[in-house]
C-alpha cells in the first residue's frame, strides 16, 4: 500500500518542522514541508496529502499571542480548505505552537463539528515564565493518534501552554472524551522532584481532539522523543538494561503517537 502523504506547513517562526517531518517520515509516511505562502498559492497540496502537520516554534514570533497570527492567516487564506480536509477523514496534528494555533483557529475542540468557533485557550504559564523540561503524560480516549496508549514521558518548551476553558467547556470535553491526554506525576517527574502540571493547566490537560478524534493538539513534543538516547535518563536506563541482561531499544515513546497516525490509512 503507497504510504499516506504528509505536509508539514512551515516559516515566519515556525521551527520543528524538520523534526516532525522526519518523525512522520520515520513512522512510514511520505512527509514533506511546505512553507504557508507556497500552500496558500496552491491549496491543491493538501488535497493531494491525508496528513497535516502544524509544528511547533514562535510564529510571528507570538507578538499577538501565541499561535494568532498564523491562525487567523491560515482562517483568512486556508479556512475552507482546511475545513474539506478535516471533513475527508483525513488527520491533523497540532504541536506546542501549532496546538495554539488549532485552538486559536476554532479547530479544536469544535463540539458538534462546529469547526471555527474558538471555546478553550492556551494562556500563560502560571508560574509567568518559559519551561523547557519533560514531563510524564497519561494518555487516554480513541483518537487514532493516541489510540493503544497509556503512560509516557515528553518534553516540553511553552510559555504559553496553560489550557483553559470555562467550567461548561470542560464539562462538554470530559463527557464527550476529547481529553487525550494529562499530565501526571511519573518517572521523570519523581527523580527529577518536579510538579506534574508545569503550567497551570486547569485539570492537568495537555492535549485534546474534536469530536472525530482526527484533530489532535497537544503541548508536549513527540517529535524530541523519537530515539531512547533523547531521554534525559536514557544513560540511566542503559546501565539497567545492561545488568539485566537486555538490550537497549532504540526507539523513545513520542514515535508511538506518529506511527498511530501513518496505522489510520493502513
Amino acid at each position: 500500500m503507497a504510504k499516506p502523504g504528509a505536509l508539514i506547513l512551515t516559516g515566519y517562526g515556525i521551527n520543528c518542522d524538520n523534526e516532525t517531518q522526519y518523525a512522520l517520515g520515520l513512522a512510514g509516511a511520505n512527509a514533506r514541508r511546505v512553507h504557508v505562502n507556497d500552500l496558500i498559492s496552491s491549496p491543491r497540496q493538501l488535497r493531494e496529502n491525508q496528513i497535516l502537520g502544524i509544528p511547533g516554534g514562535f510564529s510571528y514570533g507570538d507578538d499577538t499571542g501565541a499561535g494568532k497570527a498564523l491562525a487567523n492567516k491560515l482562517e483568512d487564506n486556508l479556512g475552507d480548505v482546511l475545513r474539506e480536509f478535516i471533513g475527508k477523514d483525513n488527520l491533523v496534528i497540532g504541536i506546542c505552537n501549532g496546538f495554539q494555533v488549532l485552538v486559536n483557529q476554532g479547530l479544536l475542540p469544535a463540539f458538534d463539528g462546529k469547526y471555527g468557533e474558538r471555546k478553550v485557550a492556551l494562556t500563560h504559564n502560571d508560574s509567568a515564565r518559559y519551561f523547557d523540561r519533560w514531563v510524564d503524560l497519561q494518555f487516554q480516549g480513541e483518537s487514532p493518534w493516541v489510540n493503544g496508549l497509556k503512560k509516557m514521558s515528553l518534553p516540553i518548551a511553552h510559555g504559553e501552554g496553560s489550557f483553559y476553558a470555562d467550567p461548561e467547556t470542560l464539562a462538554r470535553l470530559n463527557a464527550r472524551g476529547l481529553v487525550a491526554a494529562r499530565y501526571v506525576n511519573g518517572e521523570i517527574c519523581e527523580s527529577q522532584n518536579l510538579p506534574a502540571n508545569p503550567n497551570g493547566s486547569l485539570e492537568d490537560i495537555a492535549a485534546i481532539t474534536d469530536e472525530s478524534g482526527r484533530v489532535l493538539g497537544m503541548m508536549p513534543h513527540p517529535e524530541r522523543a523519537i530515539d531512547f538516547t533523547h531521554l534525559p535518563n536514557w544513560t540511566l536506563l542503559r546501565e539497567q538494561y545492561k545488568r539485566a541482561g537486555k538490550e537497549m531499544p532504540e526507539e523513545a515513546d513520542g514515535l508511538k503517537i506518529f506511527r498511530n497516525g501513518v496505522k489510520y490509512f493502513k
